[in-house]
């Protein structure tokens, strides 16, 4: 059997070279492209680069015929690729840029009906006797591309080289749809995990001014993320090297690289050694992220930049992916998970609206209070907080639930429009994309109509000033218009969680406020 070739941090093995000379500038014109076609891909490579990427299952807007998106495109103003190439210190090497070429000539492969997966062979051969054989391999239903680099040395001296695999992008155009549009807010850039400073990201406006990034890793990923699909690197668990952010020089600042370099070979005459990594290029699939077993990657499903956030909305995902299994409809699980919700807060809730129907039915006695103490605030305070204890009224009983409901409404606001899951999922009739406002405002005027509602059986809080208080009718009005630039799949849920809290607090009125209480 053939010796495998020693890797990594070894004597004769040089420091890794600075790749100035191989940066995100295009492949040349005549290199020979291959057109690979899979179930859910279709990307144009020439060995080096993967130069177009077009997800078939993911039209660009819900038109009908509308076009896949195109992850990674050429044009100047969506410039997206991924490249990977070798550096050799004293010997020749393939770039990204030229030396690899199709293995036998065939310029196109499609996986076949029955098949698991397609190989597309490249090659290069240096004139020392050294080669290396890069296999990428296309698997049934994945987003992710294994790439196996063989270097073969079959002349007579050592061969050292370095692998670096890089993402370079110019920052897409966002489309604004409103002053809520989830697509305004996402993140764009850069993000990395490494083992030691786990996961960190670096929007392109701070690739400058943040400074450079020169982090030795052991494994670890790197990638470049958008709205609701993302691109990555993810080398060999075995691999050692380091991350570096830039913008290349010659392309004005517009163009936007983060590298991973590693890990180092020595090949011996005679020998071989071999460095795998995968490449993701598609959708923020959670199940399939988490299918690749990897530290860190499901962060990017970009949910929160805060952790605590993220964690909620990666909860409140799994409960909504459960429900969407068994309805399998997107807008009924999310009032699914509204039901849910409310059923685990219902004893916090249900204490809150019995305060308020208390509240309610001794409006008259505190009016009385009110008109006896006059301008005396203090007396009129000290003389409610003793009603209240007699009466055993808790007047904050009403904050705690809405207080705790906060981060559920901002992390499934984060989790409704990050999840590529609902991206053009409709609802019923005229909602047709959870994650756009609704066309024709339905939901925000039906918000505002549960608002006002829910406000009439509210019981005025005693002492108010007259000029808050109407402030706080205008408050439905507000979130109506509010609304009406948030997600159709927010709207909904507030909507029902208004609604379902309107009826409950309707009953507890009922129930311990039938009759006000007399002065």
């Amino acid at each position: 059997s053939v010796p495998s070739a020693s890797q990594g941090a070894l004597p004769g093995v040089p420091a890794a070279p600075p790749l100035a000379s191989v940066g995100a500038t295009p492949a040349t014109a005549q290199a020979a492209t291959v057109t690979v076609t899979t179930d859910v891909l279709k990307v144009v490579l020439d060995g080096g680069e993967m130069r177009e990427a077009d997800l078939l299952a993911y039209p660009q807007s819900s038109d009908a015929g509308s076009p896949p998106v195109r992850l990674f495109a050429q044009d100047a103003a969506n410039y997206f690729v991924a490249q990977s190439g070798w550096v050799s210190q004293g010997g020749a090497a393939p770039t990204h840029q030229a030396g690899f070429v199709p293995e036998g000539g065939q310029a196109a492969f499609a996986l076949a009906a029955g098949a698991d997966s397609v190989a597309v062979p490249f090659v290069w051969t240096g004139a020392n006797g050294v080669s290396i054989r890069r296999t990428y391999t296309f698997k049934r239903g994945q987003y992710v591309v294994d790439v196996r680099d063989e270097v073969i040395n079959a002349g007579t001296a050592p061969w050292q080289g370095f692998v670096y695999r890089q993402l370079a992008r110019v920052p897409r155009a966002l489309v604004k749809s409103g002053p809520m549009s989830a697509e305004q807010y996402s993140f764009q850039g850069a993000a990395w995990y490494s083992s030691t400073d786990k996961y960190e990201k670096r929007k392109f406006d701070d690739f400058v001014d943040d400074g450079p990034l020169n982090k030795a890793v052991t494994g670890g990923w790197i990638g470049m993320l958008q709205h609701h699909f993302f691109a990555a690197w993810i080398p060999g668990a075995q691999d050692q090297g380091k991350f570096e952010l830039s913008t290349p020089t010659g392309t004005g600042g517009t163009q936007y690289l983060i590298r991973e370099i590693g890990p180092g070979l020595s090949v011996a005459p005679g020998t071989k050694a071999a460095t795998e990594a995968r490449l993701w290029v598609g959708p923020k699939l959670v199940k399939q992220i988490e299918a690749q077993k990897v530290a860190g990657l499901d962060r990017a499903v970009d949910f929160s930049s805060y952790s605590i956030m993220a964690t909620i909305a990666g909860w409140l995902f799994w409960v909504l992916e459960k429900i969407h299994n068994v309805i399998g409809n997107w807008g009924w699980s999310i009032v699914g998970l509204v039901v849910v919700i409310k059923l685990l807060m219902y004893p916090l809730s249900a204490a809150q609206y019995k305060s308020m129907a208390k509240m309610r039915k001794f409006q008259p006695r505190i009016a009385q209070l009110k008109e006896r103490y006059g301008d005396d605030k203090q007396k009129f305070q000290m003389a409610m907080m003793e009603l209240y204890k007699k009466e055993k009224i808790n007047p904050m009983g009403g904050c705690f639930p809405i207080l705790l409901q906060m981060p559920v409404f901002l992390a499934l606001y984060w989790m409704l429009s990050e999840s590529v899951e609902l991206r053009h999922a409709p609802w019923i009739g005229w909602i047709h994309d959870l994650t756009a406002r609704d066309p024709f405002f339905v939901l925000p005027l039906i918000n505002i109509a549960v608002m006002w509602a829910t406000q009439k059986l509210t019981p005025v809080t005693p002492g108010m000033d007259p000029m808050q208080q109407k402030m706080m009718q205008f408050m439905p009005l507000v979130f109506g218009v509010m609304f009406a630039f948030f997600p159709a799949g927010l709207v909904l849920y507030w909507i029902t969680n208004g609604a379902l809290g309107l009826l409950q607090q309707w009953w507890m009125t009922k129930k311990y406020a039938e009759a006000p209480a007399k002065a």
